[in-house]
């Protein structure tokens, strides 16, 4: 598998085996699956405890497995997420995308990282 040719779909139904496996759809509801969701994302924060912006990318060339494992679990829980509710991935995002165009114009945010109130 690699991104270039692994489909949403694809990478829903790894995790659907995986889990029916272990029978562990059972646990998988929304409100379980968005809580290890934020302990998922704070252990990947925590690897860049205490470092700047600049140092940050040098932790992520030091602890590239570390890295890797993290955001891979938040990835997998994501997906999860997405089998136990039905959600379309891909139109979500395509969904988001729309809606994060039209509150972050091109003219108006290029090059800057302000929130979309800001920009009105």
């Amino acid at each position: 598998m690699n991104d270039s040719k692994t489909t949403f779909a694809q990478l829903k139904n790894v995790v659907k085996a995986f889990n029916d496996e272990r029978e562990w759809n059972q646990f998988h509801t929304p409100k379980n699956l968005s809580m290890k969701l934020s302990v998922e994302a704070a252990e990947l924060m925590e690897i860049f405890t205490w470092c700047n912006s600049k140092e940050s990318k040098e932790v992520v060339s030091q602890k590239m497995i570390e890295v890797q494992d993290e955001i891979a679990d938040i990835v997998v829980l994501a997906l999860c997420f997405a089998n136990a509710t039905g959600i379309d991935l891909a139109q979500a995002i395509e969904n988001k995308i729309a809606k994060n165009a039209q509150k972050y114009p091109v003219e108006k945010c290029k090059g800057r990282s302000n929130k979309y109130t800001e920009y009105k």
